[in-house]
């Protein structure tokens, strides 16, 4: 799509509601994020011109999330409806009892009426709770059975209560997809896939299998990842230094990272880089002034690996891990 500008990058999904291509993630790790951090960079963000913010309750910063973007309407920079916010349903609260519930913390947490997307964060229940992390006396969390098509359920009545407009998921397989897409009495089909993808992971299988289903892929770490030791896979070289995307990031007078970017929004796929960096905050948005040729394209699809850098290896036990399976 030759057509995206700043100010007009959206895709719509098949709820009829619009998704801006390009988006700010949220995450940092609570332990070491200063306080006051995702405050600053979502305000900042909003004023750069991003318009899609991707959140989540187990962020354990969506208050600051939500502050910045209310003050953001109240100085008049955009209105509630310019704003497209996704915020995510936690393992711990799959119970459909708790959806709802999860959902209205969410929106008190934000104090925002309605959120635009409410996704299942993974595939993978714990045990349920306000402790988002229960473990056993030996440290390991403690699963709950996957009822996925009951939660959807429950999501469906929140769609219905005017808490989110649509309804999407994260993590999740092609199996896991069609459960819910085969649903008896379905009323809201999934309008995304939030999954890993990245110039290194470009998941060909289930691009083509979402674009069948008209389910919109979005891509978290699409620039790769922190690179954290403790939950990363490391076997991929760091992708920003690969020298293709060096080669035509030189040719544009672009940074490998809006290479990256860029790739992901000309092929449909909505990327929500995090950053805490100003100076990367608004380097990341500047990718609408020039666009790929059906070569570069191809040339850097061919650098898909097949190799995930967020694989969870921790909870690969659980009856719903979703990463058995190749798609």
């Amino acid at each position: 799509n030759m057509d995206l500008t700043a100010t007009n990058h959206s895709v719509t999904m098949s709820s009829g509601f619009k998704i801006p291509l390009m988006g700010i993630g949220t995450y940092g790790d609570p332990r070491t994020t200063p306080k006051g951090t995702a405050y600053e960079s979502v305000k900042l963000a909003i004023e750069i011109g991003y318009r899609h913010i991707d959140g989540a309750l187990v962020y354990f910063n969506e208050h600051e999330v939500g502050q910045a973007i209310r003050e953001k309407i109240a100085d008049g920079t955009v209105k509630r409806e310019d704003i497209f916010y996704c915020g995510k349903l936690w393992n711990t609260f799959h119970p459909p009892e708790l959806v709802r519930p999860a959902l209205e913390r969410t929106l008190k947490t934000l104090q925002l009426e309605y959120v635009d997307l409410y996704i299942i964060e993974l595939p993978m229940a714990f045990k349920p709770g306000d402790t988002f992390y229960p473990k056993d006396e030996n440290g390991k969390i403690v699963y709950h059975e996957t009822d996925l098509c009951a939660t959807w359920e429950a999501l469906e009545a929140c769609i219905d209560a005017g808490l989110t407009k649509s309804l999407g998921v994260s993590n999740f397989n092609k199996r896991q997809l069609e459960l819910i897409l085969n649903k008896p009495g379905l009323k809201y089909k999934p309008v995304t896939n939030q999954i890993e993808c990245h110039p290194y992971f470009t998941q060909p299988k289930m691009m083509q299998y979402c674009k069948q289903n008209d389910i919109i892929i979005v891509g978290y770490s699409p620039l790769g990842t922190s690179r954290d030791p403790s939950w990363v896979n490391l076997k991929n070289p760091p992708l920003l230094e690969d020298k293709l995307l060096v080669a035509i990031a030189k040719k544009y007078n672009k940074n490998t990272a809006q290479i990256a970017l860029r790739f992901n929004v000309q092929r449909g796929v909505v990327v929500i880089p995090k950053s805490f960096s100003p100076k990367r905050i608004k380097e990341n948005f500047e990718i609408f002034d020039f666009f790929l040729t059906d070569d570069e394209m191809r040339a850097i699809e061919g650098l898909n690996k097949n190799i995930r850098f967020v694989e969870l290896l921790m909870w690969s036990d659980h009856p719903e891990y979703p990463f058995h399976d190749y798609y």
